[in-house]
């Protein structure tokens, strides 16, 4: 026996801790080899968890280290092109990292990043993701802490959250966002469906229009009206105690996203969401300067060229990045520590398509940040719950993070091989179909 081990166990014992759980002896057994002066854990391997337990393609990063039993896990999932992520992880970046310590985790985030020379494409910020997420997590369970911990602590008990009410008709919407409102939840997000088209966030109903293609039909004008009026129903129905928020997703032409921003100030909202594309940006300052509208943006943001003109200029009240898009919890931490600077808070997106370990990344970023705003919550279905142990708690509208170390979420990998990826031709590996005007012109979405 080395003398280092002999003077951890005499640590180990002398601090009295041989009564406690294992994983908490494993905790302290991490710390103490820490300050006992034994080498930092170094990365073994890197492989990828690939699953599709609610209809969307979920994907995770777990790095093994040299030290038995510890590892962490990453959100790495880019549900659109979830195949590419993989390979992205385990055919570049593990090369890259093999025989790393885990320590140094800004370090390595800074590295990786410069290794492609080409930066801040989705799969490989997701691939990044998954590995920075997976050292966070790693380096929570040496210390035996959640990771909030080790980036300050919280500044509030729990997340408030918003839900999703949709329906095809407007009483459908209205009574799905009352039941959400029994549950607890104060904030609700309303979409409703066209007539005879491919809205965004709910069903279709009616015949659609004719039109010069058999694609899925959308027109910005009559989503326009339709989308007003439901704002104006919700607010007569629904009162002026719940919060209400909308997203455009990006479907309308600049102009039209100005005026709708304009006409929506009336209804008083918590924010709308996605006016515009990134494509669009410039945009923003004729919001600003039309009305007082809180707007929320960044879901598709990957580099950091788009979200902190908005942020500096004060363009947007919410900056709601896709967390893994923009690289993990450390770039992330960064962006809400710039937006609260200029008075932003944050709105991390958290759609089906994000997995446990991303959304318990962002309550996380929740809970440390100051300037937060409210954390967008899906449920988990039983299935997800069997593969992801640990997932975030609900309860009455809030968001809850764990309390075990790390992220506090293992993964049953055997469940998880038996939701595999589902491949055909009509679901088109995960990504998006098209959608198109009554001429044929493609809408982006």
């Amino acid at each position: 026996m080395s003398i280092q081990r002999r003077h951890f166990l005499k640590t180990i014992a002398g601090a009295g801790v041989l009564g406690v759980t294992p994983r908490c002896l494993q905790a302290q057994e991490r710390v103490t080899r820490a300050t006992c002066g034994m080498p930092a854990p170094r990365i073994k391997d890197i492989s990828v968890i690939e699953c599709q337990p609610a209809g969307v393609r979920l994907t995770v990063v777990k790095i093994t280290t040299d030290q038995d039993g510890l590892y962490g896990y990453g959100c790495a999932t880019f549900t659109q092109r979830a195949d590419l992520v993989k390979p992205a992880a385990e055919k570049y970046l593990k090369p890259f990292l093999l025989n790393h310590t885990t320590d140094r985790i800004e370090d390595i985030w800074q590295s990786c990043y410069d290794s492609s020379y080409w930066k801040n494409g989705p799969v490989l910020n997701n691939a990044l993701s998954g590995i920075d997420q997976a050292l966070w997590d790693i380096k929570g369970r040496q210390a035996g802490m959640p990771v909030y911990q080790l980036a300050g602590g919280k500044c509030r008990e729990a997340a408030d959250t918003y839900t999703h009410a949709d329906g095809a008709e407007f009483q459908e919407v209205i009574d799905n966002a009352k039941r959400y409102m029994e549950q607890g939840f104060r904030n609700v997000r309303v979409q409703v469906g066209v007539p005879g088209m491919a809205g965004y966030g709910a069903r279709r109903s009616g015949i659609s229009p004719k039109a010069l293609h058999n694609k899925p039909l959308f027109e910005p004008a009559y989503y326009m009206r339709r989308a007003l009026k439901l704002l104006e129903v919700c607010r007569e129905q629904l009162g002026d105690e719940v919060e209400l928020l909308h997203d455009m997703h990006e479907r309308l032409l600049p102009n039209q996203a100005v005026q709708f921003c304009k006409d929506a100030e009336k209804f008083k909202m918590f924010f709308l969401e996605d006016p515009l594309s990134p494509e669009d940006l410039g945009y923003f300052r004729q919001i600003r300067q039309n009305c007082a509208t809180p707007i929320a943006m960044g879901e598709l943001f990957n580099s950091p060229h788009e979200w902190q003109p908005l942020i500096a200029e004060r363009l947007i009240d919410y900056i709601r990045v896709h967390v893994s898009q923009a690289g993990g919890f450390t770039p992330a931490r960064k962006i809400a520590i710039l937006a609260e600077q200029y008075g932003v808070r944050t709105a991390w997106h958290g759609p089906g398509d994000v997995s446990p370990v991303g959304h318990m990344a962002n309550v996380t970023l929740d809970l440390v940040s100051y300037n937060f705003g409210i954390q967008e919550y899906s449920p988990f279905n039983e299935r997800t719950q069997e593969i992801f142990h640990g997932c975030p708690e609900m309860k009455d509208g809030y968001l809850w993070v764990s309390e075990q170390p790390g992220w506090g979420i293992e993964i049953d990998e055997k469940a998880a091989a038996k939701a595999p990826f589902v491949s055909g031709p009509d679901n088109l590996n995960g990504g998006w179909g098209e959608i198109r005007k009554r001429d044929g012109t493609v809408i982006k979405q």
